[in-house]
């Protein structure tokens, strides 16, 4: 049974449930930012430790392969070797997982900020759905609208 079990989660399977998973805290972030669940599963340590955990899983399942993890650090070397290590589905899969968890915690970072400033919820749908697809532009958008409820520019808070 365990080995039906380890079976059944390949890389393909996880990056599958990766981005089912993912969309239930987003949908929590987005449209029931005030609510205590939203606090609980969203805001909290919760899907860090859901995303530690396949992380480990993965990098033990890497492990077992044999994959050269020291060769992951010649992708700062030239962008040709960052392509190379983008071809390799292990790598791309790790890469995945930081994608999803960063872009979440920015996100959750975002609702915690706006419920700090009284920025109301219908302003931040435009900057948390950005977030979702492209990180770092749904940060700056949400950081000029941050500009006018806070009072202030700051680089850093």
């Amino acid at each position: 049974m365990i080995e039906q079990i380890y079976t059944y989660f390949s890389i393909e399977m996880i990056y599958i449930w990766l981005n089912i998973g993912v969309l239930p805290f987003w949908f929590i972030l987005i449209f029931f930012p005030n609510l205590r669940i939203c606090k609980i599963f969203a805001i909290s340590i919760f899907p860090i430790i859901i995303f530690s955990l396949v992380y480990g899983y993965l990098f033990y399942k890497i492990f077992l392969a044999d994959y050269d993890f020291l060769n992951n650090f010649t992708l700062y070397l030239s962008f040709s070797n960052l392509l190379n290590l983008f071809e390799e589905k292990y790598f791309l899969i790790l890469f995945w997982i930081h994608f999803l968890a960063i872009n979440l915690f920015c996100g959750s970072w975002i609702v915690n900020d706006s419920q700090k400033l009284n920025i109301p919820k219908a302003l931040t749908f435009i900057p948390l759905i950005t977030t979702y697809f492209i990180g770092p532009l749904g940060i700056f958008i949400y950081w000029l609208i941050r500009i006018f409820y806070a009072k202030k520019i700051t680089l850093y808070d």
